[in-house]
């Protein structure tokens, strides 16, 4: 890293520049332009530089910024800038060399300890711009969350959410303007929280309460997704989430997605999965982004649209799976469009879906498994077992 680059990005605190480092110090001393947003900027002693404002939506002041190229420029931010912060939007267009950062401690470091809790126990999320149920997933009881938001209105909303997914009884610690002379703490139940709290806020929660935990292998209950019966099943999702294998960072297209279980779970393996899911029916697709936001995966695009078609434009998989409507057209585009090494699966319930899988495994290779399933259910006065249809799925590597 060059030694002297014009950007230089500077984390902020509460108390402003007192107790930062003699190098962020130097930094703000030698700028000419500072740019930040009111809050930081009002922080500042009277330091000579030229103010800039950072402009709303945060993106605005993205090209701002670069237009500065090659004058002296601090750019003020929160805490540490790499933690949910303005540095990776920063850093990302620009070339290595050109920046540097100045972190002071992060709302996580000073609420972790407040609160006499290991960050390592701890998951850090930032909801500034997402909605409460993001949450979703990291709710069971015992675990330990801190929480950025937006702002103080955020924390009834959020607290209300809780309550009302059965999580109440979780103890919430509402810390205000951590480090600086504003700073407050106030801690209660979740359904029992009230007052008024200004930004900067965030939460440290103490998960408690009935609601059912997400469950983190693959073949979560059927429960958990609102469905028309178009839908693939405990048993069988787990086994075709075990054939997709998803890898963090990777992207699936779901086509068929009925309620959108495979592409959900899917999402749920890692934070860091992408996926798409493409469904025909309306009413589905919407019923797909329905069970999507209230399992905290609002990231999932949902296509509405009959494939091959609607595959038209989005970004490559690394994984696809067909749950409706196969075809051997869709087959053949799908072996033609994909790149080498995607991996391929679709299930089929009928016997010219049998035939076509059949037919696919001997052009194309891969596996065929045959999954035969039945469920314990009465018979007269005493149990027998009832069979589900044998679902044939292919699994193939482009």
């Amino acid at each position: 890293m060059a030694e002297d680059p014009w950007l230089t990005i500077v984390g902020l605190g509460e108390d402003g520049a007192d107790g930062l480092p003699p190098a962020s110090h130097r930094a703000l001393d030698r700028a000419e332009i500072v740019m930040g947003p009111p809050r930081h900027l009002a922080l500042l002693p009277d330091i000579g530089a030229r103010r800039i404002v950072w402009p709303v939506p945060f993106a605005d002041g993205l090209p701002v910024l670069l237009g500065l190229r090659g004058r002296r420029v601090a750019v003020l931010a929160s805490g540490d800038p790499f933690w949910f912060g303005a540095g990776r939007a920063i850093a990302a267009m620009l070339e290595p060399g050109e920046w540097r950062a100045l972190p002071a401690p992060s709302a996580f470091s000073l609420a972790a300890a407040r609160l006499g809790w290991g960050l390592e126990t701890v998951r850090c999320l930032g909801l500034h711009a997402a909605p409460a149920t993001r949450l979703r997933p990291h709710l069971a009881a015992g675990r330990r969350l801190i929480v950025l938001v937006r702002d103080g209105e955020a924390v009834a909303e959020i607290c209300a959410w809780l309550a009302e997914v059965g999580f109440g009884p979780s103890v919430v610690h509402a810390m205000e303007a951590l480090g600086g002379p504003r700073e407050r703490v106030t801690t209660a139940r979740a359904d029992a929280l009230r007052g008024d709290f200004a930004h900067p806020v965030c939460l440290g929660v103490e998960v408690a309460g009935d609601g059912p935990p997400l469950p983190r292998t693959g073949g979560i209950d059927d429960s958990f997704f609102d469905s028309d019966g178009q839908m693939t099943k405990r048993p069988v999702r787990a086994l075709t989430l075990s054939a997709l294998a998803p890898r963090p960072g990777e992207r699936l297209w779901d086509i068929g997605g009925g309620s959108g279980s495979v592409a959900i779970e899917w999402l749920l393996a890692d934070p860091a999965m992408h996926a798409v899911s493409i469904e025909a029916r309306a009413d589905r697709a919407r019923r797909i982004r329905a069970n999507a936001d209230r399992l905290g995966v609002d990231r999932l695009c949902v296509v509405e649209g009959r494939a091959p078609a609607a595959l038209e434009g989005l970004k490559p998989p690394d994984a696809v799976f067909i749950g409706g409507g196969l075809t051997r057209a869709l087959l053949d585009d799908l072996a033609g469009r994909l790149a080498a090494g995607t991996r391929l699966v679709a299930n089929a319930v009928t016997l010219e879906g049998e035939a076509l899988l059949a037919d696919a495994q001997a052009r194309l290779g891969g596996d065929l498994l045959r999954i035969d399933l039945a469920q314990a259910a009465p018979l007269g006065s005493r149990r027998g077992w009832r069979a589900s249809y044998p679902i044939v799925q292919w699994r193939g590597v482009v």
